[in-house]
């Protein structure tokens, strides 16, 4: 059995909505993504997922990620199939579990990323 004692931070701290931060004057932030949450039975819509794919190239070109350029380059992609008349759904599931094991340690990228996840998996 595995044992979750939550977050343990020593010296100086800092919690902000979903967000911590431990170390020496740390800071915490969290963007207001305005995201809608598909869990109330609400289905996503084509432009729904367009317009996170837009955000997620938005803020991967403020981004230091390593794989930048590759990342927006899917994206767009993704955008792209996701906007077309009929999305394939199999090619933006592929992209979105892609997306997500690409951006850990990165919390903004990686609350959209899941975010783009659960509107994929709504469609």
């Amino acid at each position: 059995m595995r044992r979750n004692d939550g977050i343990i931070a020593t010296g100086g701290s800092n919690v902000v909505g979903n967000a911590v931060a431990s170390g020496k004057n740390a800071k915490a932030e969290v963007r207001d993504s305005g995201l809608t949450h598909y869990g109330n039975g609400q289905q996503p819509s084509s432009e729904d997922l367009g317009t996170l794919l837009t955000q997620l190239i938005d803020e991967l070109g403020r981004s230091e990620h390593p794989e930048r350029d590759d990342l927006i380059e899917a994206a767009e992609d993704a955008r792209e199939e996701a906007t077309a008349e009929t999305p394939r759904k199999g090619k933006l599931k592929v992209f979105a579990r892609a997306l997500v094991a690409a951006v850990p340690g990165f919390t903004a990228l990686a609350s959209l990323a899941v975010a783009i996840e659960e509107a994929v998996k709504g469609l």
